[in-house]
């Protein structure tokens, strides 16, 4: 997982080796085959694969040129500084956003624009509460209560599923959300029916 104790850096090296996010697996199926994923922050690539093995056309951003480049048979791969300069995709959309253990909140509303119309936004990270059981607990890099709904509703995205609390193995206080962005006109209302949740 990622350190954010004491800076905004993003840490690759800290998702290698790890599974797939159990709420990224679980909300797969939202994810059209084929479609067109953003994996953000995306570390050693463990949701690029994923998603490339589904038969999604990714796109992987981070600042680590190494874990990039063992991407680049999987995955359109982009080198950027998601915190020191301007965000890398401006005008670009996709079927699908995952966002897992990072958290730059200037970010946050490009991280909405990027969802396309009828796109899912899959986004799991530490949350208050972090601090008393281990790291990141610089409260810069962890989520208020609410604040993915806060989110949501600020940048015209349906929930459908959240959590926010705390969770085991490891111990951490974790808050998650799937939310999508519903398409304009009322003619193709929301392609999820209660069987999809």
């Amino acid at each position: 997982m990622t350190d954010h104790s004491n800076a905004g850096t993003h840490s690759p090296a800290a998702h290698t080796g790890l599974r797939v996010s159990d709420w990224v697996r679980r909300w797969s199926h939202l994810v059209p085959t084929q479609g067109t994923v953003l994996d953000l922050a995306c570390g050693s690539g463990r949701h690029t694969r994923w998603f490339h093995e589904r038969g999604c056309a990714v796109t992987a951003v981070d600042r680590d040129a190494i874990a990039l480049r063992g991407l680049q048979e999987v995955a359109r791969t982009v080198l950027a500084d998601l915190e020191g300069q301007p965000w890398p995709l401006p005008g670009e959309r996709f079927g699908a956003v995952v966002v897992t253990h990072y958290l730059w909140r200037p970010l946050l509303p490009d991280v909405a624009r990027s969802v396309a119309e009828s796109g899912v936004l899959i986004y799991e990270t530490f949350a208050a509460g972090n601090a008393s059981v281990g790291k990141p607990s610089n409260p810069d890099f962890l989520l208020r209560p609410g604040e993915l709904l806060q989110f949501s509703s600020e940048h015209g995205l349906r929930v459908v599923a959240y959590e926010d609390g705390f969770a085991r193995h490891p111990d951490r206080y974790i808050q998650r959300l799937v939310a999508i962005r519903e398409p304009a006109t009322g003619a193709d209302l929301c392609r999820l029916s209660l069987e999809d949740i």
